[in-house]
């Protein structure tokens, strides 16, 4: 039963380890990962439907009319987005689907694809959210401080999802999503459907053998 596969959404605040999380699932299990377009130019190593689907400006905005974006936004001058066709096609084929995205882009897929599973990342703590920032040796006294703002803003949109999972060790939060996405292939509004297929091949069994 349960022959769709689905799809994952995973976001929070910068620091709180989901790009982390997301590579020891896709390690862990025969996940498929969600590829993003962007109108930017590939970077030196970066391969085209491995790392990002390149697209031209005009192409994209082509496509945004054709509403071809599960989410779309422009960032810094360049349009970055999530391609419904390939996601739902990956979905139909039994692929569950792991997307890693940030805040605003996941509320914008949960408007347009309700069924997917809606995981936040937190942080062990404040304190420690804000030594990993630092850990990374890439911000400014000013960047770290408005990186460490923005993240606690951006906790307050955790009642958005459907699950929260504190990242204390990756290996934990890898075992607690694993965990939900099981329970969430159990429930009976996804496989209903199949739930009803097999009834009446029951019947079908009783009447005819």
């Amino acid at each position: 039963m349960n022959k769709k596969g689905i799809l994952i959404v995973l976001s929070g605040p910068s620091g709180a380890g989901k790009g982390t999380i997301c590579k020891a699932l896709l390690e862990k299990a025969d996940f498929c990962l969600s590829v993003s377009a962007t109108t930017r130019h590939p970077r030196a190593g970066e391969v085209e439907g491995k790392n990002y689907y390149f697209l031209t400006r005009d192409d994209f905005k082509e496509r945004i009319k054709k509403d071809d974006f599960l989410e779309y936004a422009e960032v810094y001058g360049n349009y970055y987005g999530t391609p419904r066709g390939s996601v739902l096609e990956a979905i139909e084929n039994g692929k569950d689907v792991i997307l890693e995205i940030d805040i605003q882009g996941a509320l914008k897929v949960k408007e347009s694809y309700p069924g997917g599973v809606f995981i936040f990342i937190l942080p062990p703590s404040m304190e420690e959210l804000r030594n990993r920032i630092i850990q990374r040796g890439s911000e400014t006294p000013e960047s770290l401080m408005t990186r460490f703002v923005s993240a606690y803003q951006e906790i307050n949109y955790v009642s958005k999802y459907n699950y929260a999972v504190v990242n204390d060790t990756v290996e934990e939060a890898v075992r607690k999503i694993e965990s939900i996405i099981a329970a969430e292939k159990c429930r009976v509004d996804r496989i209903k459907e199949d739930i009803l297929d097999s009834k009446e091949g029951l019947i079908h069994e009783q009447l005819y053998d």
